[in-house]
């Protein structure tokens, strides 16, 4: 029998989940049993390949095991030991923010760079359950010209070849293999698998990566596997086999013409886009608030001296992308794992919470205040290099009722009491107003007590009783038996947003595993929270509020609904949900009175659309619909931004935010339950989150929904103050970005410690020309922004500013 023409390159790896039905000890462990193998084989064999992945592995290794370490950077400089990869795990790739994809090369590049002088050119996430749009930009602009995944498979997304070029929104291109049925084998004969993926070959592309080796709990390629490839080699029927590297085959390939591919690859495992709610809220959580922490230690470093807490965030950093694993962030692990989890994004959290504290507070103690008595400061900062308008809230003592509060030019701002967190005498009170803050700078407040017999003026309260809330620029109006939203108002058009009832509590049959393996839509629907209880919760000058407390079974939905005086601010929903039930999804419908909607989402560093056809999606801070309002013929639309849910549902023009799943902890098909049997379910009790309403004119582009959504997710830091001279006026801006479209998303000391490093992101998909100020560290720059594009550069200590891979290292071209 003649050989099958063709080449396979025989990719021998071990594919290692340090997390998933086991915790992080035993994976590390299995990492060290798994790689003591492979150095073992390649002992033995002085043909075989080793193709290896995961900064955090390796790093791992080096502090527990030097000698071993010593010994992989002896077969790396051989070119035996292959990196890949590039990134500090093996991420799930669809639900981290854009610029946790960036860390994730940063750590995992720069490593691999300091330890071996090399950094990985294949990107390489055989097992994560999707792949956002926007990845192939992030991959190239860190060094990474090729990528290999498996999932989704054929039967999951229809793609044109095995090997492809995957194009991002930019127009970055990488060169895409699809891995043919798996990713790891047994440890035994390799025929049947060799065999089976031999069918793939075609006259298109006589050359495939063929992946052997044990895995998931790792064990890599074992004595029978090498052997049954020699005795292989030559047979009749079969391609050529060559021991080899992701690196070789991608170098083989280089100059086919392959077919382009645009757009996301995805539908595997919908249900890890809301499976264990706690996991993606940390997630976030985290991310955004060591990106807050860094901009504000860098803004005390240059104006104050302070000393730059480079290796505090280093370690924050490396807790948020290791628990960025796909089985751990997708909420796909033991039960036990999310305990480890919690503590891990709690380190990061409390990392973040202290730089940030130490920067606000050394600023702070610089502002001018200047003393008058019977007074109480704060100092407020905007992380944002735009100025905003936000709601504050704060705990204050000593402030007592007729109080008035002013800004740093002595006007009156209106301010009103809410409920603190202190249950105790009315000494201990919550403040909240709405500050006006300069673009990335501070304005000072000042709470002051009245004398009991002043007269001042009384400002309007926002309109409210417990079924309604209304202003000049919305009216509210609540459903009593299910306590859902029955209208919403723009009173600014005579729009009429919804077209039924709107943040109704949605129940759905889903029986599913916690993947939700072969499921693409959670549709069947088998009930709605009711027996609501509306009462009205707050109403000043500054907001009224509605609480909306509804009940389905076992479980209470509560909503608090915000409503402010000022036009410029959202509808905001705080809700907190008391959950016990089993097997079903929670969801919030919002069904838009528009009609040929477009459903836009927020993805990693950029925006992706997709169709109304009621499927599952992941998607990150916010989704729009806009569409036309046929009353009027106008483009109107609605954006739903939140600040810890990712996964949601567009069904022609009704938007559905899923709040939570309730799967069993770890199930895997194709086990089947035992009816009644005892099992741990996921998103048992409370859990809280905010979401933010929007109706707009136009689309999300021109409704600046895109920095909305940063508003939520980085809010301002207070600072109760005292009085002192300072060199820093009342109020200060710090930083300019023009036009509106482009937005400063980083500002961090370089890892280098030689300058300061800024990212940059066109958000709408037109081309610009962007003008960034720094009047604080005396810097400007003028980049020319393609659509969607993302750019870092480096401001030097010494030097003109330059363009800076997103790894912050030489460029490899």
């Amino acid at each position: 029998m003649t050989p099958r023409p063709g080449v396979f390159y025989m990719i021998g790896n071990a594919h290692i989940d340090p997390v998933w039905l086991w915790n992080w000890q035993e994976g590390f462990q299995e990492i060290k049993a798994t790689y003591r193998s492979a150095l073992d084989r390649l002992g033995e064999d002085p043909e075989f390949v080793f193709t290896c992945s995961s900064a955090a592995h390796l790093a791992f290794i080096e502090s527990n095991e030097p000698e071993m370490f010593a010994e992989i950077k002896a077969r790396v400089q051989e070119g035996r030991w292959v990196l890949v990869g590039g990134w500090w795990v093996q991420p799930d790739c669809t639900l981290p923010g854009g610029e946790g994809f960036v860390r994730q090369a940063l750590y995992g590049q720069r490593f691999f760079h300091s330890r071996f002088g090399r950094t990985a050119r294949v990107g390489y996430n055989p097992d994560s359950f999707g792949h956002a749009a926007t990845l192939p930009q992030l991959l190239l602009k860190s060094g990474l010209s090729h990528y290999t995944f498996m999932r989704p498979g054929p039967h999951e997304q229809a793609l044109p070849a095995r090997l492809f070029d995957w194009r991002a929104p930019d127009g970055s291109q990488v060169r895409t293999f699809r891995i043919p049925f798996e990713y790891c084998t047994s440890g035994a004969d390799l025929e049947p698998h060799i065999r089976k993926c031999a069918t793939e070959l075609s006259g298109e592309l006589g050359e495939l990566m063929c992946f052997y080796g044990v895995g998931n709990h790792g064990g890599g390629p074992t004595r029978e596997n090498l052997a049954s490839i020699h005795r292989l080699i030559g047979a009749g029927g079969l391609p050529e086999l060559r021991l080899s590297s992701p690196d070789a085959y991608f170098e083989a390939v280089r100059d086919l013409q392959v077919p382009v591919w645009q757009g996301e690859l995805t539908h595997h495992a919908v249900g890890a886009y809301a499976a264990h709610s706690g996991v993606k809220r940390w997630n976030r959580q985290a991310e955004l608030s060591l990106i807050r922490a860094e901009k504000f230690a860098s803004l005390a470093t240059a104006l104050t001296g302070l000393d730059y807490p480079q290796a505090d965030l280093d370690r924050a950093w490396t807790r948020v992308l290791f628990n960025q694993f796909h089985d751990i962030l997708a909420g796909t692990s033991i039960e036990s794992a999310y305990r480890d989890a919690e503590h891990e994004y709690g380190e990061a959290l409390s990392i973040a919470q202290h730089v940030t504290n130490a920067a606000i507070q050394r600023l702070s103690w610089r502002v001018e205040i200047p003393h008058k008595e019977g007074t109480r400061p704060y100092v407020v900062w905007n992380p944002h290099p735009w100025p905003v308008r936000v709601s504050v809230e704060h705990e204050a003592g000593g402030v007592r009722e007729g109080f008035v509060l002013r800004d740093e030019r002595s006007e009156v701002v209106p301010a009103q009491f809410t409920r603190s967190e202190a249950t105790v005498s009315s000494w201990r009170r919550r403040l909240t107003w709405v500050a006006e803050l300069p673009a990335f700078g501070h304005r000072v407040f000042v709470s002051e007590n009245l004398a009991p017999d002043t007269e001042s003026a009384v400002p309007e309260t926002v309109d409210a009783s417990e079924t309604h809330l209304e202003t000049a620029t919305y009216r509210l109006d609540f459903d009593p038996g299910s306590g859902a939203l029955s209208r919403l108002l723009d009173k600014r058009t005579g729009s009429e947003v919804f077209q039924g009832l709107a943040a109704l509590g949605t129940v759905i049959k889903d029986e599913s595993d916690t993947w939700s393996h072969g499921v693409f839509r959670y549709d069947e629907v088998i009930g709605h929270f009711g027996e609501a209880r509306l009462s009205l919760l707050e109403q000043g000058p500054v907001r009224s509020a509605v609480r909306s407390v509804s009940r389905y079974g076992d479980s209470t939905l509560t909503q608090d609904f915000f409503l402010y005086q000022d036009a410029s601010l959202p509808i905001e929903v705080r809700v907190r949900v008391n959950w016990h039930e089993r097997h079903r999804v929670l969801k919030l419908h919002f069904p838009a009175h528009l009609q040929f909607p477009q459903a836009t989402f927020e993805a990693p560093y950029g925006v992706v659309t997709r169709p109304g056809n009621g499927d599952e999606h992941s998607g990150q801070r916010w989704v729009d619909l806009s569409g036309l309002y046929r009353p009027s013929g106008a483009i109107r639309g609605l954006s739903v931004i939140n600040d810890a849910k990712s996964s949601y549902s567009v069904t022609d023009a009704a938007l559905g935010l899923t709040v939570l799943r309730s799967p069993i902890y770890a199930h895997h098909d194709p086990y089947v339950p035992v009816p009644g049997g005892d099992y741990r379910y996921t998103d048992q009790g409370e859990q809280q989150f905010t979401y933010w309403l929007w109706p707009h004119d136009a689309t999300w582009r021109e409704a600046g929904t895109a920095r909305l959504a940063a508003v939520l997710t980085e809010g301002p830091v207070t600072l109760p103050e005292t009085y002192h001279a300072g060199d820093l006026p009342g109020a200060q801006a710090n930083l300019s970005v023009e036009p509106e479209q482009v937005v400063l998303t980083v500002l961090k000391r370089s890892q280098d410690d030689d300058g300061y490093v800024i990212r940059l992101l066109e958000t709408r998909g037109q081309p610009c020309q962007a003008r960034v100020k720094l009047p604080f560290l005396n810097r400007e720059l003028s980049p020319e922004l393609g659509a969607h594009e993302l750019q870092t550069w480096l401001l030097p200590d010494d030097g003109e500013p330059r363009p800076l891979l997103l790894t912050e290292l030489p460029s490899t071209e």
